[in-house]
Formats: structure tokens, sequence, C-alpha cells
């Protein structure tokens, strides 16, 4: 009996888990990516969209990272974006600038924004990322450079 109350125990424990795991994701996808924040002096909030970018990027007066990997970066990339996959941004901290705006960007802004919390918390103030990533901004119709 012991055994069973067990094994019965155990199905119920994974099944809960499973389930609250689902509910989790759920929310978190209803959710943005990043929690409120104040805009910095540019005005930009943690979030940016692609039409923003394609302004800043016009007007020269942002910096666009691209945290993806080298292969996803030459199939097409931000014009006049810098690539320094996440893996290396650890290692690379020296590249990214305190004096200018940067938009951290992906393929669909995950990548992009662990970049963004990881930087947020080394203290850097002047990035933010582009919500839906290098889908959004060819969805958008905007230039990409391959």
């Amino acid at each position: 009996m012991r055994v069973r109350m067990s094994r019965w125990f155990l199905l119920f424990l994974v099944m809960s888990l499973g389930l609250a795991g689902c509910d989790r994701a759920e929310v978190s996808e209803a959710r943005p990516l990043l929690t409120a924040a104040t805009a910095d002096e540019t005005g930009l909030g943690p979030e940016v969209f692609p039409a923003q970018v394609a302004e800043l990027v016009a007007e020269n007066r942002a910096i666009v990272i691209d945290v993806r990997e080298a292969w996803e970066f030459e199939a097409g990339s931000i014009p006049a974006a810098t690539l320094i996959p996440l893996g290396t941004l650890s290692d690379r901290l020296d590249e990214v600038p305190t004096d200018q705006p940067v938009v951290l960007v992906c393929r669909v802004g995950n990548r992009s924004g662990e970049a963004y919390r990881f930087l947020s918390r080394l203290g850097f103030t002047n990035v933010h990322n582009m919500v839906g990533g290098m889908v959004a901004w060819e969805a958008a119709g905007h230039d990409v450079e391959r």
C-alpha cells in the first residue's frame, strides 16, 4: 500500500508541476519581456519597436547590437548593426557604448531581452530591447543588409 501511495503522490506532483509550468508560460508570453521602467534621457523606454529603431538608425542616434549567432547575422541584419553574440557579450562589454543609446536585437526579442537584463544589472542605463526582433523588423518592411 505504501508503494502505491508513493507512486500516486509522485504522479500527482509531476502533473501539478507540469500544469503549473504551462500556466506560467502562458502568463509570461502575455506580459512584456521587460519590467516597466522609466524612459531614459532619450525618451526611450526599455522596449523599442522597429519603427523607432529605423528612425534612430536613419538619424545616427543609436547603436544597434545584434546578439544572434554569426550565421543568423549573415543571413540578414539591420544595416550598420554590430554583431556581439549573446554568448560572448560578457567578454566584450568594452564594445558596448555608454555615451549613446544602444538597441539590442535578435531574431524575435528573447535573447536581446536577456542581453538587456544582463547589461542593466551591470549598470548600463542606455540599453533597449527591440520588440519582435528581426522577424518584426523584416515584417515592417525595413531594410535588411545581407
